[in-house]
């Protein structure tokens, strides 16, 4: 019995420690996330065009442009050697940014 109760205080403890710990990187993510668009704001106020798309292939690019992001993923990482994690977050970018040619 105090075997138990001891295992359900540690797995309490446990829980909560996971949830703090998510908690402050969600609000690391969201901070990211201003500073990300601040930064843009910024840079189109200076009138800086920042552009880390343009070399993109234009497989990528035509996909994009046709709206098939999952060719548009295959397509990055064929051309790039990118893992499927990586060419996401690069494509979902792109889209988030615009869309580049278009």
């Amino acid at each position: 019995m105090v075997d138990s109760f001891s295992a359900a205080i540690l797995g309490g403890i446990f829980i909560v420690m996971v949830w703090l710990r998510l908690s402050a990187l969600e609000q690391r993510v969201a901070a990211l996330s201003r500073l990300d668009g601040k930064l843009d704001a910024l840079l189109k106020h200076a009138g800086v065009k920042y552009t880390p798309y343009d070399n993109l292939p234009d497989e990528v690019v035509q996909a994009l442009q046709r709206g098939e992001k999952i060719q548009a993923i295959k397509r990055y990482r064929q051309a790039t050697g990118a893992g499927l994690k990586e060419a996401k977050e690069c494509i979902e970018e792109v889209q988030k940014r615009g869309t580049p040619g278009a």
